[in-house]
């Protein structure tokens, strides 16, 4: 569960910061990977490299709450998490399925969606 997180960070990490080349190497490179965004969706590595490109940055001041690591096995994990950002009314979700390949742990399947903050 350990790398699993660490993975996880250093994705949200590259997020903020909009480093694109870290946000494509945690990716999956295939043409099944998934990633479904608020108003967008890729299938497969070159639409999500090349949506990144395009959209690089998240808006200033994302925070996270309830982060959770679900490990189903040693290769397989869900992580899911809610993230705000200042001055706007929407909680947004997080899901993310990573899964353990030779060169590390990869996000295979991503999905973001937004709801009124209650």
């Amino acid at each position: 569960m350990a790398d699993v997180r660490a993975a996880f960070e250093r994705y949200e990490a590259a997020l903020v910061a909009g480093d694109v080349a870290t946000l494509n190497e945690l990716f999956w490179d295939s043409p099944s990977s998934l990633r479904f965004g608020v108003t967008d969706r890729q299938r497969g590595a070159t639409e999500i490299h090349n949506w990144r490109r395009r959209h690089s940055g998240v808006p200033a001041g994302r925070r996270l709450r309830d982060t959770d690591v679900l490990t189903v096995d040693c290769h397989t994990a869900v992580v899911t998490t809610l993230f705000h950002y200042p001055h706007r009314p929407n909680e947004g979700r997080q899901t993310q399925v990573w899964v353990r390949f030779p060169e590390g742990w990869r996000i295979v399947s991503a999905h973001l969606s937004e709801v009124p903050a209650s």
